[in-house]
């Protein structure tokens, strides 16, 4: 049996996509800021707005992207009108609103040890900081809007009963069950990938780079354009040097990973993503 059991995640492309909803956060930003992220996409009047206390990080992102890939593997789809009372009381905590009401969440639950070993966490006997991101996450409030429809909600629901103090129970958003089930579109992560990348500014450009270029794709790049997929302030001179810094070293872990990434002209490169399954990703 393979020492993992999560091999990839279908993840939300909004979630994915949407700038500035996990970034690279400074020292002490998480008390001095909020998160408040909008993103239009697909068709004319397609828009999805995200907002909550504080903002998101790598180690948030990381965190979803485990419980996303759960739910795909295990995960029981909640539907509007729950039986148990552990059902409705996440679909309370999930806030549906308009015509989010009708819509299936999708419940996981695992052993907060079995999901810091999925993701890679080096201590999985430390529950403190997935609860902690968990419970960020969970204050996130999310608005959709399809034209003249309007669908709210949360981005997930955290539910801890007295029978189970040390698991994980939650409900994924629409958004994410409709990935996780196939219904929509969803981006492929390889978790293989994931548990072997160790910085954070490589976490927040590989998610967005999945969803960008296709498996066994190449797609060409400025990386400026990279740059402000990470950081949503502008800076001085001497601040986006140590960036561009960072988005090398990040584009050479990806390197280590089997991606292929030339910088054909200073300040451009051009990245090929492996195709899926074509290779182990050393730890």
């Amino acid at each position: 049996m393979s020492r993992y059991e999560l091999d990839h995640v279908r993840h939300d492309a909004v979630h994915c996509l949407a700038p500035g909803l996990f970034k690279a956060l400074k020292r002490g930003e998480r008390r001095s800021s909020k998160l408040d992220v909008a993103y239009e996409y697909g068709q004319q009047g397609h828009r999805v707005e995200f907002s909550g206390p504080e903002p998101l990080g790598a180690d948030d992102l990381r965190v979803l992207q485990g419980l996303v890939a759960l739910a795909g593997l295990e995960g029981k789809v909640l539907s509007p009108s729950p039986k148990s009372t552990v059902g409705v009381t996440l679909r309370q905590m999930l806030e549906p609103r308009w015509d989010a009401a009708g819509d299936n969440a999708v419940v996981v639950q695992c052993s907060y040890r079995r999901l810091a070993k999925e993701i890679g966490y080096s201590r999985v006997d430390c529950s403190k900081p997935i609860k902690a991101c968990i419970e960020r996450l969970w204050k996130v409030s999310i608005i959709v809007q399809l034209g003249e429809q309007r669908r709210g909600f949360r981005l997930l629901a955290d539910y801890r009963s007295n029978e189970q103090p040390q698991g994980v129970h939650v409900a994924l958003n629409p958004l994410l069950a409709n990935a996780v089930l196939g219904t929509d579109r969803h981006v492929r992560i390889s978790m293989e990938e994931v548990r072997a990348i160790k910085s954070e500014t490589t976490r927040l450009l590989h998610q967005r780079l999945c969803a960008w270029i296709n498996a066994g794709s190449t797609r060409k790049v400025q990386l400026m354009t990279l740059c402000g997929y990470l950081f949503s302030t502008e800076g001085n001179p001497a601040a986006v040097r140590k960036r561009l810094a960072r988005v090398r070293q990040a584009l050479n872990e990806l390197n280590t990973l089997g991606w292929q990434v030339n910088e054909y002209v200073k300040g451009r490169v051009e990245i090929r993503r492996p195709p899926n399954n074509s290779h182990k990703v050393p730890f």
